[in-house]
């Protein structure tokens, strides 16, 4: 691992594709596109190519889980070791985000829905919150950038 601060936003750029023919804006299409270089780039130092980032998401990090979890000693290895495990972690994570924020905007849509037919009181009920809450949900739309299309499924 190398440090070299101010310098980390200074990437390849995001639109080149891997060696193996995996472009990595497709594989990070989950990031917003000027945060795409850096982080292929990151991997990228850690030995890590589009299509093995690819494989962990697509899995949704279960080999990662299986490995980190049965704490065999070298459980890392074969993932690139621990560093590479970091940041393919944590781009699980970055995934997961991104697919939690579709998601809520999705039912903040459907809250709006709602409360266009019924009153508050029953639309908090059926959803299980607070007749608050359910004005706060209902005012967050559909804010994107998102995925139109999960890693594990084809567009």
């Amino acid at each position: 691992m190398i440090s070299n601060p101010r310098a980390d936003n200074s990437g390849p750029d995001s639109r080149r594709t891997a060696k193996d023919g995996t472009p990595w804006d497709r594989v990070l299409s989950h990031r917003p596109a000027p945060e795409r270089a850096a982080a292929a780039a990151r991997f990228e130092a850690a030995g890590l190519s589009a299509a093995m980032v690819q494989s962990v998401l697509s899995d949704g990090g279960d080999h990662l889980y299986a490995a980190a979890s049965a704490g065999e000693p070298g459980w890392a290895v074969p993932f690139g070791g621990t560093l590479a495990v970091a940041l393919l972690a944590a781009e699980v994570g970055a995934l997961a985000a991104q697919l939690g924020r579709r998601a809520s905007g999705i039912r903040s849509l459907a809250a709006a829905d709602l409360l266009e037919d019924f009153s508050a009181v029953t639309v908090a009920e059926e959803l299980g919150v607070s007749r608050q809450k359910i004005y706060e949900i209902a005012r967050g739309g559909l804010r994107g950038p998102h995925l139109d299309t999960v890693p594990w499924r084809s567009p």
